[in-house]
């Protein structure tokens, strides 16, 4: 099992570069051997955060900052109610990135199973989906970097946050879905803390998952 690091749940929130430098620090001595895996958990001060593909067009038009990172995927969204979680883990060679991701994805949706909710992959988009009548909502996005053979970033599960700021960009990149929440979809409150404890319970040894 990995070590976990729960750097800032509510009320105590972590800006966005101060857990930056974390992962940085972390992520170093992980990959030097001198740590364990490590994953670190938080909830993060408001912040609109833009991955390496991420394009003009999904950027906010009302001039809002966005925060430019190193990590995979596009524009996304952090802020109060919603868990963080950055696993830094040395991969098993050979580095199997996509492997990871899909790893990651099935953490996600078996733990949000134990709240009741049903959750599934959908092809040709990263992040873990809930089915609604005829389309899927996404309630979980995921940007990694592998670095050393290390990972870090992670994923963004949306527990009882607000939704209005994902109405000002283009979130992933995909302009025709719609993002939820565990608390909106399931009727009932579901907090970061709460999902936190389940979350460790599924993060063990990396391991690939098949679809």
């Amino acid at each position: 099992m990995p070590d976990f690091i729960e750097l800032g749940l509510s009320p105590n929130f972590v800006g966005y570069d101060e857990a930056w430098d974390f992962q940085r620090t972390i992520h170093s001595e992980v990959a030097s051997g001198t740590r364990p895996n490590t994953v670190i958990l938080l909830e993060h001060t408001p912040v609109y955060t833009a991955g390496k593909r991420t394009e003009g067009v999904e950027y906010p038009q009302d001039g809002t900052p966005v925060i430019e990172t190193d990590r995979g995927g596009k524009i996304t969204w952090h802020g109060p109610g919603q868990l963080v979680g950055y696993p830094i883990m040395q991969l098993p060679r050979p580095i199997d990135v996509v492997g990871y991701v899909r790893w990651l994805e099935q953490v996600l949706i078996e733990s949000i199973a134990e709240f009741g909710l049903a959750t599934q992959r959908v092809d040709g988009r990263s992040g873990v989906w809930a089915p609604v009548g005829e389309t899927h909502v996404k309630v979980a996005a995921i940007g990694i970097r592998v670095a050393d053979h290390t990972t870090m970033h992670g994923f963004a599960l949306n527990c009882n946050n607000s939704l209005e700021p994902y109405e000002t960009i283009i979130a992933c990149g995909i302009a025709d879905a719609k993002t939820s929440t565990l608390t909106e979809l399931l009727g009932r409150e579901i907090t970061p803390a709460m999902a936190a404890e389940v979350i460790k319970r599924h993060l063990g040894e990396i391991g690939k998952v098949t679809q």
